[in-house]
């Protein structure tokens, strides 16, 4: 049983380790393949942030073994943790693995044997299959995992896990466990041995990376600071942040650094303070629009995305309004938006006066188009400066354009096809915004690194 296909949904922390298990794999001997009828093994890394979700990895199991019968299927990540022995009733899923124990899978899959498990197949028409979660919440280390994937041109560090909020319609804490964070001497090794590989950027993710440090009493900022010191690193960027998480200190340190990417993803989830409370996310709207102000005044237009939930329950018409007129006069570069979807097992699912889902569209739609006006106005903003490339290792797919991302989180296509670009960082002047690109062309005057 070499042959294996994986799949995996969700957050970029779960994109993460679905490509260490893929690494893990190939480097144990086994065969990555791109069909299920190829593959002796279907692996399912999976979200279970909304119900949607959950219906998806059921569709995808489901669809492995009616194109393969003798597939084996693995299904691991957020709902597997959540559900655990329960999914063993459904007969397209064989193996259900925790979202711990998933970052050893390549050893628990050379255990299987295939003929054993076939005759199985045949003899009882259903493989018994088995669960390997353990108590998630009972976990108090963090799973040091480096990803050495050096085919990409940025790369990602995981450094931090769990979260100890309780967000009343969120699931994740039970699917993750409380909060447990990297040692530092593992972050700083991992951001050394990319910089030897010739990597420019590493993006830090988590799912909850501002309470880093908290079980040491350290803080985010401690960790930046060795960042700064014990590294060559030319730029890290931030995954997404709690407002309040972000303090007057930490916007200082940042503005002096020559490493830190202007990028912000602030996890704010709405607009109205009633529908916060009723979340219970302990910050007020006027202190984070405060907040969006003071970091667009401090930095040299800084990317300011954030996340929107429209249609949670008891937000009533009134309350979207309030939403409405606050991302309006907000000082965010572009809103990801989606729909309330109920989570069995969450407080926010028993919640009384739930929303149409109808309705809940029709809001998302509001503000998907306050998020492509405030985009294109932060666009138009940056056309005619020069900014920071770091030019990806490869032309775009599409044009045979070099492409890269700035500082501020835009990618442009840089009229050159001059190869030894790739993998550099460049000044870049933003010259167009087009069909949706931006373009610019190499500033041939400032020095390449």
């Amino acid at each position: 049983m070499k042959r294996f296909l994986i799949h995996t949904m969700g957050c970029k922390s779960n994109q993460f380790e679905g490509a260490v298990i893929e690494e893990n794999l190939i480097k144990s001997g086994f065969e990555k393949v791109k069909k299920f009828e190829d593959a002796d093994i279907y692996i399912l890394n999976s979200c279970s942030v909304t119900h949607k979700s959950d219906n998806e990895a059921f569709y995808l199991l489901r669809n492995a073994k009616h194109k393969n019968p003798y597939i084996i299927t693995v299904l691991t990540g957020c709902l597997a943790q959540i559900e655990k022995e329960k999914l063993l009733k459904n007969d397209f899923i064989d193996f259900v693995v925790g979202n711990d124990e998933k970052l050893e899978l390549n050893v628990g899959l050379h255990t299987l044997d295939k003929k054993e498990i076939l005759k199985k197949v045949q003899d009882d028409n259903r493989f018994a299959g088995f669960c390997n979660c353990s108590d998630i919440m009972q976990l108090k280390k963090f799973h040091e995992v480096k990803l050495d994937d050096m085919t990409k041109t940025r790369a990602s560090l995981k450094i931090q896990d769990g979260c100890d909020n309780r967000c009343s319609y969120c699931i994740i804490p039970f699917a993750r466990g409380n909060s447990r964070s990297a040692g530092i001497d593992f972050v700083i090794d991992g951001i050394n041995n990319f910089v030897r590989h010739g990597f420019k950027e590493v993006v830090f993710t988590g799912i909850h990376i501002g309470l880093w440090g908290n079980e040491w009493g350290l803080t985010l900022l401690d960790l930046l600071k060795e960042v700064e010191t014990r590294t060559e690193l030319a730029r890290y960027r931030l995954g997404s942040l709690n407002p309040m998480e972000i303090t007057d200190e930490l916007l200082e340190f940042l503005t002096k650094s020559d490493k830190f990417c202007p990028h912000f993803h602030l996890s704010l989830q709405s607009a109205c303070n009633k529908t916060l409370e009723s979340m219970n996310r302990f910050y007020k709207v006027g202190d984070y629009l405060k907040l969006i102000e003071k970091i667009n005044c401090m930095f040299d237009f800084p990317f300011l995305g954030s996340d929107i939930i429209t249609g949670f329950g008891g937000e009533t018409d009134a309350d979207f309004e309030i939403t409405r007129q606050n991302l309006e006069k907000s000082g965010l570069s572009q809103i990801h938006t989606f729909p309330y979807s109920i989570r069995k097992g969450t407080k926010g699912a028993v919640m009384p006066d739930q929303v149409d889902d109808k309705v809940k569209e029709e809001r998302a739609a509001v503000v998907k188009a306050i998020s492509a006006s405030k985009y294109n106005e932060f666009i138009q903003k940056n056309l005619g400066t020069v900014r920071e490339v770091l030019i990806e290792k490869h032309p775009d797919k599409s044009d045979g354009m070099l492409k890269g991302i700035t500082r501020n989180y835009l990618t442009v296509h840089i009229n050159s096809c001059d190869l030894s670009l790739l993998n550099t960082l460049c000044q870049v002047r933003l010259t167009e915004y087009k069909d949706g690109k931006v373009y610019g062309d190499v500033n041939r005057g400032i020095s390449v690194i």
